[in-house]
Order: structure tokens, then C-alpha cells, then sequence
């Protein structure tokens, strides 16, 4: 009997707050596939032209050559992407979905190597039946590469940041003048962890006031960790307030700016 099939992905704090991120579904996960084994026959097409430009001495191991070349072309393709577009390759950016850590974690590169060899025996018999067979009983839709990897498929999107609370209306982002250390923390901020950021500033009326203390120190001393900004642009911030600096940075430009 297959589990019920989750829609979102629930990650628990040790302070008992729930943060719930969406899953992708399979159809999309299939045409993401789909563009990316487009993408992958086009590279591989032009390797197999480059090999043709070689002296014939060398074209005669050229059967070995191309299984080589099959090989190196359609797993760096995809562990490459997924490594540096945090989790993204061009299908997957297609149909605004991505790969992340199964546990709200930073996802880790050996976790996408492990995923992606795996691939190949998802694919079996044909069409990747194997994998999508896996994932129709797998409440959380994932494949055998992911079971072992420990990762997950989340649909991406447009996400609006909440409205401020009207005790801090009107203030201004002390922290994004700095521009630099602003797009710094854009790069080295991990995807789930600003959403983590981001549901928890939604779902601040519904915490109890030590909880919400609790999570926002977390929180803010992990940003505070990736970078660090001047002790003029921060020393007055609460945690609750440097967060709300932060999410601003991560998902909108601010709209007044910063003294």
C-alpha cells in the first residue's frame, strides 16, 4: 500500500515550531528531466563533433572514446549544475524546482554525487520507471538516488516577504547600504535556511514569546555567522530586527534607503 503523498516538506525546531516547504511534484520533476536530457544530447553531440577533428590514430578508440565522453558529459552536467545553482539545473530552473537536504540542512556536495550516480539505475528499464515507480510510494516523492543521498525535490517560486509589524513601520535597513556584504549573504545564505528565516518572521504572532526569542536568536547568530557587517549597522538590532534586515537583503530590494 503506498503512504499518502506529503505536498510539503515539515521541518521541526528543537523549540517545537513546524516550517513547512513545498514539495514538487512528479510531472514537473519528469519535464525538468526532459529538458535536461535535451540540454545533455546537445552537449554531447557537440563533444562527439570535436572528437571527429582528432588524427584517425586516435578516432580508432573512438567507440571507447564516446562511452567515456556519455559518461563525463551527462553526470558533471548534472552535479555541476546542481553544486553550483544550489541545487538547479537548467530543466530543474525551467519548472522553478531544486533539490535540497531532506532535513532543512545546508545540502552538501556529496549528497548531489550520490544522488546523481544513482540516476542511472532509477532510469532502468526506460524513462526513469524504476525511480518514478519509488517515488509513487514514497510519501515524499523521492527516487532511489534521493533515498540514499538523503535529499529532496521543492518547487521554487515567487515569495513575498510579510509585512513588517506596525511597531516597526517605517524604519529603514540599517544593513543594506553595504552592498557588498549584502549580495555577500545572498551567495553564501543556503536556500532553505532563509525560507526557514522567512516562515518564521510569517509566524511570529502564533510562537509563545520565549519560543519566538529562542528561534530568532538561532537564527540571527547563523546569519551573523556567514557575514559580518559593521558594528554601526548592527549594534542597536534586535535579533527579531536583524532578522527582518536579513530577509529584506535575501528576497527584495528594500524600498527606503538605508541611513
Amino acid at each position: 500500500m503506498t503512504e499518502p503523498l506529503e505536498t510539503r516538506l515539515e521541518i521541526q525546531t528543537g523549540d517545537g515550531v513546524v516550517f513547512r516547504l513545498p514539495l514538487a511534484g512528479l510531472v514537473s520533476r519528469w519535464l525538468a528531466l526532459a529538458i535536461d536530457s535535451g540540454a545533455v544530447g546537445v552537449l554531447l553531440y557537440a563533444a562527439l563533433l570535436i572528437n571527429q577533428l582528432f588524427p584517425a590514430v586516435l578516432r580508432d578508440t573512438s567507440a571507447a572514446l564516446r562511452i567515456a565522453l556519455t559518461f563525463a558529459v551527462t553526470l558533471g552536467y548534472a552535479i555541476s549544475l546542481e553544486w553550483f545553482l544550489g541545487g538547479r539545473t537548467l530543466g530543474k530552473r525551467v519548472m522553478n524546482i531544486r533539490v535540497a537536504d531532506a532535513r532543512g540542512l545546508r545540502l552538501r556536495f556529496p549528497q548531489i554525487l550520490i544522488r546523481n550516480l544513482l540516476n542511472s539505475v532509477d532510469a532502468l528499464p526506460v524513462f526513469h520507471v524504476l525511480g518514478g515507480t519509488v517515488a509513487l510510494f514514497n510519501s515524499r516523492m523521492q527516487r532511489l538516488g534521493d533515498l540514499a543521498a538523503g535529499t529532496i525535490v521543492l518547487r521554487d517560486g515567487a515569495i513575498r516577504v510579510p509585512e513588517l509589524p506596525a511597531e516597526n513601520a517605517g524604519r529603514v535597513n540599517s544593513m543594506a547600504a553595504h552592498r557588498t556584504l549584502a549580495a555577500r549573504l545572498r551567495y553564501k545564505t543556503d536556500p532553505e535556511i532563509a525560507r526557514i528565516a522567512l516562515e518564521a518572521l510569517r509566524r511570529r504572532d502564533a510562537m509563545q514569546p520565549d519560543a519566538r526569542l529562542q528561534v530568532f536568536a538561532e537564527l540571527a547568530a547563523g546569519f551573523r555567522g556567514l557575514v559580518e557587517f559593521p558594528e554601526d549597522a548592527t549594534q542597536f538590532l534586535t535579533d527579531e530586527q536583524y532578522l527582518w534586515n536579513v530577509v529584506e537583503i535575501l528576497f527584495q530590494r528594500p524600498t527606503r534607503r538605508a541611513v
